[in-house]
């Protein structure tokens, strides 16, 4: 859930419409999101750091992430379609033309629709609390945890209406090019669940957790709505199905929330199965999860979020060959960025996973536990963080079934995988069928894509460029390898280092990783040393054809 300043979304003249964000605009724009991307997912790590020394990989806080799966479930079928790929293409489309009245009255009935939906699933989700978690979510636990998971679930429903009403507040505040706000906003909420685990947790246990996770959707919401009211929105109790914009956000939802409901069908699947391996399992692979997505929510996500409105504008005003070259470069800057993160985090995951989390009941067990599952979800980290900017560019084009039909299809491939090697691999089975499932989505979307734009993508130098990528982070790889295990030899750095002895390892191997994978980068002559550097000082260059 995740964004520039005031200045940069009202300086456009307003005698003409907008078609986005120029170069130089949407540079600064894509820092800034980073900025906050990097600022979320240090406050998520660190909420994950407060929860694993409270609770570790324990039956306890298993309970908990089972119990949040049916609250994210409902969000996502009755709100996650409308945020983003369906609202924000027609709400711009209102916005781009400056009818501001008809932008907030299309708003204000999808908040309305949305509401309603979600709280009437929620009541109807909490009365039928116990039979969902014993006989659907979580069959594999004992009595007591099913128990605790239905009470949970319980609380965190209310959140879910609350999140709903939020995602998209974001949604309309992207669309209108502000993404300050919204950005700001899973800082909070990632606050509010680390008050609530410090604080609540020590004498309510987990149900102090469930209470935070109410208390950050409420602080995600609060803080965007501030800017909303001067964007010009004003409260309408207005419902109406009638509506062309409404039934177009209906319309496109359709294909978006079939496709949710078989991601939220591959995670319900996943709770079930590690349900049934033991108690931590499923915290492990949550833990896992979380790690593999630091890289991506701070690039990929960030990048994405940004130049999903300019991609919407450019193939609204037609300007097909810049939408092209939008994206190519999207596409190229995370590549050159997310694999060597993911090299990295693949060659020292044991030592980072105990620096992060190892403390408190995060034992050196636990490491080993989210170490094992990490190491298969990092396969697919760079298919993931492609996976945002290709979808968002079939997303833009207002074509929601070719994405929505091929991550179908990668589902069902995910589950039968899943169910394939959990016998072999236990939960390490449940990532690696995760990973190998959106390799193939990923590819096979990026193909389709090319042959949507006339002149197809330049595949060259997209194929070039991510050669020189995948050489330098070789290189990069094998020394960070290489200086672990002379440490581990000559520098008395074992596995049984304690915590000064792993931030030394990991911070001087980080260095040695980032000037090794320039310098590699510089001897390649690659255009993406030259393109990041540019984004960087705010004078973006186009990359060459």
């Amino acid at each position: 859930m995740d964004k520039i300043d005031a200045s940069l979304q009202e300086s456009r003249a307003p005698d003409r419409p907008a078609t986005g964000l120029d170069g130089r605009r949407m540079a600064g724009a894509a820092l800034l999101v980073m900025l906050f991307f990097v600022l979320s997912r240090l406050s998520g790590l660190v909420r994950e750091m407060v929860i694993g020394a409270r609770f570790g990989t324990s039956a306890e806080y298993d309970a908990y992430l089972a119990a949040f799966r049916i609250p994210d479930l409902l969000f996502q079928l009755a709100a996650g379609g409308a945020l983003g790929s369906a609202f924000i293409p027609v709400f711009a489309a209102h916005w781009v033309k400056e009818d501001r009245g008809a932008a907030w009255l299309l708003f204000s009935r999808v908040l309305n629709l949305i509401m309603l939906t979600l709280i009437a699933l929620s009541v109807l989700a909490a009365l039928l609390a116990e039979p969902i978690v014993r006989i659907v979510l979580a069959p594999g636990f004992t009595p007591e945890q099913q128990a605790l998971t239905a009470a949970l679930m319980r609380i965190m429903l209310a959140g879910t209406v609350i999140f709903g009403a939020s995602g998209l507040v974001m949604a309309a505040l992207n669309a209108a090019q502000h993404f300050l706000t919204p950005a700001a906003a899973p800082v909070l909420y990632n606050l509010a669940i680390i008050l609530a685990a410090a604080a609540l947790a020590p004498a309510y246990g987990v149900y102090g957790l469930a209470a935070g996770v109410v208390l950050g959707a409420l602080a995600h919401l609060l803080v965007q709505l501030p800017m909303l009211l001067r964007k010009g929105w004003r409260p309408q109790p207005t419902l109406s199905l009638r509506d062309s914009g409404v039934r177009k956000v209906a319309l496109l939802m359709g294909p978006r929330v079939l496709g949710l409901f078989f991601v939220q069908l591959h995670f319900l699947v996943n709770t079930i199965l590690a349900s049934g391996l033991g108690a931590g399992a499923l915290s492990a692979l949550n833990y896992a999860w979380l790690l593999m997505l630091l890289p991506q929510g701070v690039i990929a996500q960030g990048v994405a979020t940004v130049v999903f409105p300019t991609f919407s504008a450019q193939s609204a005003a037609g300007q097909i060959d810049a939408f092209r070259r939008t994206f190519e470069r999207a596409l190229r800057v995370v590549i050159f960025l997310v694999t060597p993160a993911a090299a990295f985090l693949f060659v020292l995951r044991q030592p980072i996973i105990a620096l992060l989390l190892e403390r408190g009941a995060f034992d050196v067990h636990s490491t080993r536990l989210v170490a094992y599952g990490l190491q298969f979800y990092l396969i697919g980290l760079l298919f993931h963080s492609m996976l945002e900017i290709v979808v968002r560019g079939f997303y833009a084009m207002q074509d929601t079934w070719t994405p929505v039909s091929i991550g179908v299809l990668a589902m069902i491939g995910n589950i039968a995988l899943s169910l394939a090697l959990v016998g072999w691999l236990s939960f390490g089975g449940l990532a690696l069928a995760n990973s190998l499932a959106t390799l193939v989505e990923t590819c096979a979307l990026l193909w389709l894509f090319g042959r949507r734009l006339p002149a197809g993508l330049d595949r060259r130098s997209l194929f070039s460029a991510a050669l020189k990528t995948l050489t330098a982070t070789a290189l990069m790889a094998a020394v960070v390898w290489a200086w672990e295990h002379w440490l581990d030899t000559y520098g008395g750095l074992g596995s049984g280092i304690a915590f000064d002895g792993k931030w030394l390892l990991v911070s001087s191997a980080a260095l040695l990783a980032t000037a090794s994978y320039l310098l590699a980068h510089r001897l390649l002559r690659s255009e993406e040393w030259a393109l990041t550097t540019s984004l960087l000082r705010r004078r973006p260059s186009e990359p060459k054809s």
